[in-house]
């Protein structure tokens, strides 16, 4: 089916990607006209591996060893790199951009299909652009029902999306914290400040529910509070950090199909996981319904 052009949800160890042939033009946009994306925002390409990386994207020489060091300790796995891209990649994977995002995923089905299809998948999160992403292949089917063929993997390991670094400027930005923790990045990088190439998954509306989120430190004191004013209210509680990050957007989900007035969410811890946890929440509440009032 991507061979020939169709798209296909597939699993990844961040979220599911519905994927397409990222060399035919035609399939990549039809993955913006499924998802209802904006078509001059980018994906990623996902690669079998890293000596596959030469055919997408350009690595500066002042990068070169920082690359091969990443590459080597996490590929496979939730990092994405910004390069400059090589000539043949099409503008629709780019969103015109003269940058490319790569990465290698973890999971073993989608490696699989990677190295069955031979080449580069798009595969964006398979779900209604700006909504919550799927972890799961009941997820992808609540969004597009049969119009989309789905590979279920059982449930993402990592939960949220992946970390991307941008290497394309002299000095390495981080674009979106991730299921990588920039910590683990800033040993090889030194400390990242936040870039401004346009990147997926980084607009301030994002991952909404469409019932109203607030985001707290107190999410328990809040929702009494929510509650003695008449509404009816669901709470989502931080937990460790690993495990709130695999089960976050299943918990929205959740939470979001009870049909109450307002979800109020206890941040996490502004380390590690943490940080991508409390950028889509963040990103969820500025996208979400009724609440209005700034957290």
């Amino acid at each position: 089916m991507l061979l020939n052009g169709e798209l296909v949800a597939i699993p990844t160890e961040t979220v599911y990607g519905l994927a397409a042939l990222a060399r035919d033009p035609l399939a990549v946009r039809r993955v913006f006209a499924q998802k209802g994306r904006p078509v001059d925002h980018p994906l990623i390409v996902h690669l079998p591996d890293a000596a596959s990386l030469g055919a997408w994207a350009r690595v500066p020489d002042h990068h070169r060893a920082l690359v091969e060091e990443l590459a080597s300790r996490f590929w496979p796995g939730p990092l994405t790199l910004v390069l400059p891209r090589q000539p043949g990649v099409p503008d629709e994977v780019t969103g015109g951009l003269n940058t490319v995002g790569i990465r290698v995923p973890s999971h073993p089905v989608a490696l699989e299909v990677l190295r069955a299809v031979g080449d580069g998948l798009a595969a964006p999160s398979a779900n209604r652009f700006g909504r919550i992403s799927p972890t799961t292949a009941a997820h992808v089917a609540a969004e597009f029902g049969d119009d989309v063929a789905i590979v279920d993997g059982g449930p993402c390991t990592v939960g949220v999306e992946s970390t991307i670094l941008d290497l394309s400027q002299a000095v390495p930005t981080l674009l979106r914290p991730g299921g990588l923790p920039t910590e683990d990045l800033e040993v090889f990088t030194g400390p990242l400040v936040q870039g401004t190439t346009v990147a997926p998954g980084t607009l301030a509306a994002h991952y909404a529910p469409r019932t109203g989120l607030l985001i707290v430190a107190d999410a328990n004191a809040e929702a009494a509070r929510l509650r003695d004013q008449g509404h009816a209210v669901a709470v989502l509680l931080a937990t460790a950090a690993p495990r709130h990050a695999r089960e976050l957007y299943a918990r929205l989900r959740e939470l979001d199909a009870l049909g109450v007035d307002f979800l109020v969410a206890e941040a996490a811890a502004e380390q590690g996981l943490g940080r991508a946890i409390n950028d889509r929440l963040r990103r969820a509440a500025t996208g979400s319904g009724r609440y209005d009032r700034d957290p």
